[in-house]
């Protein structure tokens, strides 16, 4: 009998200072009982500075180690820099202070961008171990996303190897027309369901996303190959006057980005120019059911499948019920191999749209494969995040904050469902995951 297939992957929280290491484990493929479940489990706990609510893991380094980068919701807001050097030995390198809290962060080998609210930084990093470095003070907040000099500090780290500061190479604002609104509720989120929500490079590092809910546009740049700095090339309006942009991903060959529309539950599709800093606006699809209403959700995160490296087959998209009493959805939209969505497959809802083909609405299912309801809300969560492929099946990981789940997902290309599920500690509320 061969040997049960084990992947690991980190959680953040939005409430504890943890970083869980989960453990999923598969039955062994020549196994006599063929329905023997899979196995999900904590396999340990590592210290953190505070709550982690998003995570980016960069590729291994020629020594072997990976460096994890999280937004860190302390007080004051920082971002956090960890050597990852196994599924559970992660230890702290260093933090750098953010003006707002910060909602993503994503990184290169040279810098580590963020983005939260009304402003956003790019801090230098070491290449060789992936930790902050300071570098002279070069610029302040001003309008549009633009910079210009400034000799004011912004950051310190608290690594126990350093009390030195950490200066940004850039600081950014997003603050223009629009103001940047905070209500202080709960579900604000200092500002950043108002504000610019995330930062996301493209696959060659040549331009940076940011999704700005609040002032309903995609900020772009290009990103110096050298240092990392960014220099602002468009702000873009999204499609509908009520998207509220969360999170832009890229298609791994870098022609095209995908758009998640917290507000709409719609994910639209970019064609990129300009080595990826200009965008052209494709195609929309829904990520809700055609009876549900869209201000009953707020949409979160959307992903290519990893099974088939520059081609994914797939895009997934997920969206969180506003009240527990209101579950969240994944939706999977087939893709071209350049990578827009299949309009040749056409809604799976046909004559079940009762009028709606009249509108066009109808038009925004062509290419849906699944629409798969989630077992909870999701509450601040249902965040997906693609895993292995074994033997043509996809595995997914998918975070709840509300009742504290963990879940692994299966797509085998016709049929979406839970293989497992884990719960973190209690009034721990699981944010983000990624695979190691």
């Amino acid at each position: 009998m061969s040997h049960p297939q084990t992947y690991d992957f980190l959680v953040g929280t939005f409430n504890t200072p943890h970083l869980y290491t989960i453990r999923f484990t598969l039955p062994p493929s020549s196994s006599t009982t063929p329905k023997s479940p899979a196995i999900l489990k904590i396999l340990h706990r590592s210290s953190a500075i505070g709550s982690h609510s998003w995570l980016h893991l960069s590729p291994p380094k020629s020594h072997g180690t990976r460096n994890l980068y999280a937004t860190a919701w302390t007080d004051p807001p920082t971002v956090v820099a960890y050597a990852v050097h196994s599924s559970t030995q992660i230890s702290l390198l260093g933090t750098a202070q953010t003006k707002s809290r910060s909602g993503y962060v994503c990184a290169s080998d040279v810098a580590v961008y963020s983005a939260g609210g009304a402003t956003g930084e790019v801090f230098s990093l070491d290449p060789e171990s992936g930790n902050f470095v300071r570098c002279p003070p070069s610029s302040r907040p001003t309008t549009n996303g633009t910079l210009s000099p400034s000799s004011s500090t912004n950051g310190q780290s608290t690594s126990p190897s350093s009390k030195s500061l950490i200066q940004p190479l850039q600081t950014l604002s997003f603050i223009d027309a629009s103001t940047q609104r905070d209500d202080g509720s709960v579900m604000d989120f200092g500002g950043l369901r108002h504000g610019a929500h995330s930062a996301d490079l493209s696959p060659d590092g040549s331009a940076l996303y940011v999704a700005d809910i609040g002032r309903n546009c995609i900020w772009t740049f290009s990103i110096s190959p050298d240092d990392g700095k960014a220099s602002l090339a468009e702000k873009h309006i999204s499609p509908r006057a009520n998207d509220g942009p969360r999170h832009v991903w890229p298609h791994p060959s870098g022609g095209f980005v995908y758009c998640l529309q917290e507000h709409t539950s719609m994910v639209d599709v970019f064609a990129t120019s300009n080595s990826g800093a200009n965008l052209h606006h494709e195609q929309g699809v829904r990520i809700i059911p055609p009876d549900q209403d869209e201000g009953d959700f707020w949409a979160d995160e959307v992903r290519t499948s990893l099974s088939d490296g520059h081609k994914p087959k797939y895009l997934y998209a997920s969206t969180r019920g506003l009240t527990s009493e209101k579950k969240g959805y994944v939706a999977v939209y087939k893709l071209t191999e350049q990578g827009r969505i299949d309009t040749s497959i056409p809604s799976p809802y046909g004559e079940r749209m009762n009028g709606h083909k009249e509108n066009g609405k109808d038009e925004m299912y062509h290419g849906l494969l699944c629409m798969y309801e989630t077992a909870t809300s999701g509450g601040w969560a249902n965040a997906i995040q693609p895993g292995p492929t074994v033997n043509g099946v996809e595995y997914l990981a998918l975070t709840d904050s509300e009742e504290g789940w963990v879940f692994v997902l299966s797509w085998d290309g016709q049929d979406m469902k839970e293989v497992a599920r884990a719960k973190l500690d209690e009034g721990a509320g699981a944010a983000t995951a990624v695979w190691l």
